[in-house]
């Protein structure tokens, strides 16, 4: 007898069954059926195993699931691809947008990285506030992007704390922003600028962080103020980060379990938020609704909980570690950080850089 179901073989042979008895989906044609994201799953991965070993044979076996899953995806017809994408030297797709003046006209080319459980829609949050006027004046060339697993932009089963640098250099040589271009970051976008500054410093005229994620683990930060800032935290961020340091493999099923609080961002969490934040959660909320789904498309794996394990994990380098300065051109380094950030505790958050003009915000 089979071990399979009825249910189960029909399933099988539903994924695995020639193109020619596939029926397109609808208002799609077979020639555009590519244009769409391949949407990660981990349905049906877990059948296979009947086999408990013994506690001590847990953590290794944890490992080879993890690696299962991400080999085994489930690869189903996503949504379609409505952005504008560079395709990348490894085959991968970049999403982005543009804003402000014509590249030929910029005085300053910036390439803005998106935070935590967010996409290239999010430079919104400061465009909006910005007058045509400025704009012009200035001569501001903004290219905003999906970072890999995001929005439209294809996951990288590979990306490293590294891998991102050079994505961003790779899209700005494809845009045509030229030698030398700024780099914005805002919340864990401010991590990824950490590692232009340390892989491609010489691409880089200027650079922003704004309210910059810290890794608590980081060598270089002093113990007291690393453990005194992760105090701070809610109890149930503290364990997921935990989690996402010393356990990676466990990431997934953490904050997808039910049995204790995953990290309050990802359960969209009002107890993380300051008394300002709250104050401009409404505002938030209206300029997000539009593509608040768009974010999360292509699966938590590939976007939060990868975000997670390399943000949390063990660095390449040590930002602390950064010489000073970092830029070869001695460009500008600017840091903006609130002093009531209950994301971003603000005294680990000035160590980054010393170097960098620090502006607190009250």
């Amino acid at each position: 007898m089979s071990r399979f179901s009825a249910k189960e073989q029909r399933r099988k042979w539903r994924l695995e069954r020639p193109e020619k008895y596939r029926q397109p989906q609808q208002g799609l044609t077979p020639e555009n059926q590519s244009k769409r994201l391949p949407l990660q799953d981990f349905q049906g991965c877990s059948r296979k195993f009947y086999w408990f070993p013994s506690l001590g044979s847990w953590p290794g076996l944890i490992r080879q699931l993890d690696l299962l899953l991400q080999r085994h995806v489930v690869r189903r017809t996503g949504p379609p691809v409505t952005a504008s994408r560079i395709k990348l030297n490894d085959g991968r797709h970049l999403a982005y947008k543009e804003y402000g003046v014509s590249k030929d006209k910029a005085n300053y080319k910036i390439v803005f990285v998106h935070g935590f459980d967010s996409c290239r829609h999010d430079v919104s949050a400061i465009t909006s506030g910005l007058s045509q006027d400025i704009v012009e004046s200035q001569g501001l060339h903004i290219v905003s992007f999906d970072r890999p697993g995001y929005g439209e932009s294809d996951p990288n089963p590979k990306q490293t704390v590294k891998s991102i640098a050079f994505d961003i250099e790779e899209l700005a040589d494809k845009l045509g922003l030229g030698s030398k271009f700024y780099v914005v970051g805002f919340s864990m976008g401010g991590q990824v600028v950490w590692t232009c500054l340390k892989y491609i410093p010489h691409r880089l005229a200027g650079a922003a962080l704004i309210a910059p994620v810290v890794n608590f683990w980081w060598p270089g930060l002093p113990s007291n103020l690393s453990k005194q800032a992760y105090d701070q935290l809610l109890p149930q961020d503290q364990w997921a980060l935990r989690v996402a340091h010393h356990m990676p493999w466990l990431t997934h099923w953490w904050n997808t379990q039910k049995l204790f609080p995953v990290l309050s961002l990802i359960a969209h969490s009002p107890d993380v938020l300051s008394n300002q934040d709250r104050e401009l959660l409404p505002r938030l909320l209206s300029i997000r609704k539009e593509y608040q789904a768009h974010v999360r498309q292509q699966g938590h794996f590939v976007s939060l909980h990868r975000d997670l394990m390399i943000g949390f994990g063990t660095w390449e380098f040590d930002p602390t570690d950064l010489e000073n300065p970092p830029l070869e051109s001695a460009g500008p380094i600017h840091l903006w950080q609130g002093d009531e950030d209950k994301l971003v505790p603000s005294d680990p958050a000035t160590l980054h850089c010393p170097e960098a003009a620090m502006d607190s915000v009250s």
